[in-house]
């Protein structure tokens, strides 16, 4: 005998690794004004491709004091007339330096996040140390969908900026530099229930 009437497959929570940068349907994701009956659909990050540009300088900034430094200093006369002392509390500054350098770059990748949820769309900016910047705008606000990637980077690892507009008052996202935007606006427009709009 057929099967006249099949019960949709339940959604499965999928856990999420710490450096999660594209995660469909996590479990153990929550954000602070998230309701009760909220269920996060989808967890972004920018692509980690976009950290290698700042990893690369960090890498110069550490091998700079071994490395760098005294091929310079090699040509100047005054290298020599520096104090150990000097010398020492220089290279403990710009490891200092260096080190905040990394921990700005990485907490910017790690906390600016974008979520999508059962009745929502989330951007979370992390902007300097102490500063945090909330957007939201309801599904049944959003108007229009729309992602663009360019460049070859973008090409190959596929990643791009998804355009969210919103009717009224609710402003406009953008999800910047994140991983499969056509994904992406594919799932908006499924969860929001925009058809092929």
């Amino acid at each position: 005998m057929p099967t006249i009437y099949k019960a949709p497959a339940p959604k499965t929570k999928t856990s999420m690794k710490a450096l999660a940068y594209f995660a469909v349907n996590p479990d153990g994701v929550r954000f602070e004004t998230q309701e009760e009956k909220e269920d996060v659909v989808l967890f972004l990050r920018q692509h980690p491709i976009v950290n290698v540009p700042w990893i690369l300088i960090a890498i110069i900034m550490v091998l700079a004091p071994t490395v760098l430094f005294p091929f310079i200093f090699s040509f100047l006369p005054i290298a020599g007339a520096l104090p150990v002392g000097y010398m020492i509390v220089g290279t403990v500054f710009w490891y200092v330096a260096t080190f905040g350098f990394i921990l700005g770059n990485f907490l910017y990748w790690f906390f600016n996040i974008y979520i999508v949820t059962n009745e929502r769309v989330v951007d979370i900016d992390f902007l300097y140390l102490l500063y945090k910047r909330f957007s939201q705008a309801e599904l049944t606000k959003i108007q229009d969908l729309s992602y663009a990637s360019g460049g070859v980077l973008a090409t190959i690892f596929d990643y791009g900026n998804v355009t969210i507009e919103t009717a009224g008052e609710a402003p406009n996202l953008e999800f910047e530099k994140v991983p499969h935007p056509q994904k992406v606006v594919e799932t908006i427009r499924s969860v929001a229930g925009l058809g092929n709009k």
